[in-house]
């Protein structure tokens, strides 16, 4: 099993009618400008703790780090829903930043759905952000005004399966069970790890079954379309300096099957103001798990 280095405390935060989730490392010094971590989608904030680990201890005892559970993730507690909004998502970002650091500035690290929420607020609330960073959060692919109707259509059909329980999340016989799911999904991903994460990535029931900590409803489809003239407009109005961190290994290739490619990625970031770009060698999309040390090391540098 993984030994943690820097255990996290948890935090409950009322907002928005949910009852936020938030674990936190560091030390909260007076004017030290608070990291804030975003999760990716079908994962929980604890994912984050193998990047904790292996900031330095100046890093860390320098400012306050906080990663939450979104809505509808590991222990946040939020009303019963058939689908979810991706509004909310900046919604409940503001108001947890608002009732945690009200007024000052922060740094913001978001990764893959986390990515494309913290660039999208940034563009926002771009007086909020001192340095933005987003880990492989591509956006989505572009869509045309035509396609609205058969989007409606599928989202009215999955409500429909959703409310029959054909989304239901496969459950797993024990802790090992989900263990071997998350070295399925990632071939990189040691035991140790693998054995650690599934004891905050899912939980047992009543019946002893184990099963994932992120609500079925997050599988419903969103009903409307994605601008990418929008999006753009969003990154046009980032102020603050935007690193973008991607793996060695291409997610979109294998996601998208050409429909949406990096080269189109690379260039919707052409509309960011202030862009850097990072690598991360022999990982793939989960970068904080496959390669925390050297993800460490390029935000530490960044953030500096």
């Amino acid at each position: 099993m993984y030994q943690v280095l820097r255990p996290s405390q948890s935090l409950w935060v009322p907002l928005r009618g949910c009852r936020y989730h938030v674990r936190q490392w560091g030390k909260a010094q007076a004017g030290a400008t608070p990291l804030v971590l975003a999760h990716g989608w079908m994962d929980v904030a604890a994912s984050y703790q193998f990047m904790v680990d292996a900031f330095s201890e100046a890093f860390v005892n320098q400012r306050p780090i906080i990663a939450m559970d979104w809505r509808g993730y590991g222990l946040t507690e939020a009303p019963a829903t058939d689908s979810y909004w991706f509004p909310d998502y900046l919604a409940d970002l503001d108001a947890l930043i608002d009732a945690l650091y009200p007024g000052q500035a922060i740094d913001l690290v978001g990764h893959s759905m986390g990515g494309n929420v913290v660039m999208m607020y940034a563009g926002t609330r771009p007086e909020r952000i001192r340095r933005l960073v987003n880990l492989e959060g591509f956006g989505m692919a572009a869509t045309k005004s035509a396609q609205a109707p058969s989007r409606m259509a599928q989202w009215l059909d999955e409500l429909q399966a959703q409310r029959a329980g054909d989304n239901a999340l496969k459950p797993y016989p024990d802790a090992e069970g989900v263990a071997a799911r998350l070295m399925k999904t990632n071939a990189r991903l040691d035991p140790d790890k693998a054995n650690w994460l599934a004891q905050h990535w899912a939980h047992p029931g009543p019946d002893g079954q184990w099963r994932i900590l992120g609500d079925s409803a997050h599988k419903v489809i969103n009903p409307y379309l994605f601008h990418v003239e929008e999006a753009l407009a969003m990154y046009g109005r980032i102020s603050a300096p935007v690193l973008v961190v991607e793996a060695s290994d291409d997610s979109l290739s294998q996601w998208w099957k050409g429909r949406y490619t990096l080269a189109e990625f690379h260039e919707r970031l052409k509309s960011v103001p202030q862009l850097e770009k990072a690598v991360i060698q022999d990982a793939g999309h989960m970068l904080h798990h496959d390669q925390p040390q050297a993800l460490a090391a390029v935000l530490e540098k960044f953030m500096a």
